[in-house]
């Protein structure tokens, strides 16, 4: 596998624009913690090793528990994971997924109890980012491994 194509370089415009937006929402009313299981869910589902690397050691370094991280392919079947998080995970399903199925009005109402709609908003927001970062990444074989996370402690910090 070789990068196909250095994208932040190629298009350092729309690169710093697609940062800007993940920046903004690294901002929004949602807990970083919330924020970095969408993430990785999506980006288990898209399958992009590169953002996986990075969400991953990312979490890991903000004291995110490895067993949570290693269950979070199978959150609807763990205890780990709180309603509010759940939510969030079916709602980045089937936003991810969207191409699958519409979004329904009971799926809207129940992802509703757990996020006004600011939250929601914000929340949808940081499934549209990842999911692009997630295409990016993929259609350039961005090489995963590399990434050292900038967050606060050494656990998970991808030193090679």
């Amino acid at each position: 596998m070789f990068r196909r194509i250095n994208y932040k370089s190629v298009s350092p415009g729309l690169y710093e624009t697609m940062l800007g937006f993940s920046r903004y929402l690294a901002r929004s009313s949602l807990e970083q913690s919330l924020i970095d299981l969408i993430e990785i869910r999506a980006s288990q589902i898209n399958g992009c090793a590169w953002c996986l690397d990075m969400h991953t050691k990312d979490a890991m370094a903000s004291d995110e528990s490895p067993q949570r991280v290693f269950l979070l392919n199978a959150w609807q079947e763990s205890p780990q994971f709180t309603n509010r998080e759940k939510m969030a995970l079916k709602w980045t399903e089937a936003v991810t997924l969207i191409s699958e199925g519409n979004i329904s009005d009971e799926l809207f109402k129940e992802v509703s109890k757990e996020f006004n709609e600011t939250e929601l908003v914000e929340l949808t927001g940081a499934i549209i980012a990842i999911n692009s970062w997630n295409r990016a990444n993929i259609a350039f074989q961005m090489i995963p491994g590399e990434y050292v996370s900038k967050r606060k402690n050494d656990k998970g910090s991808g030193k090679n």
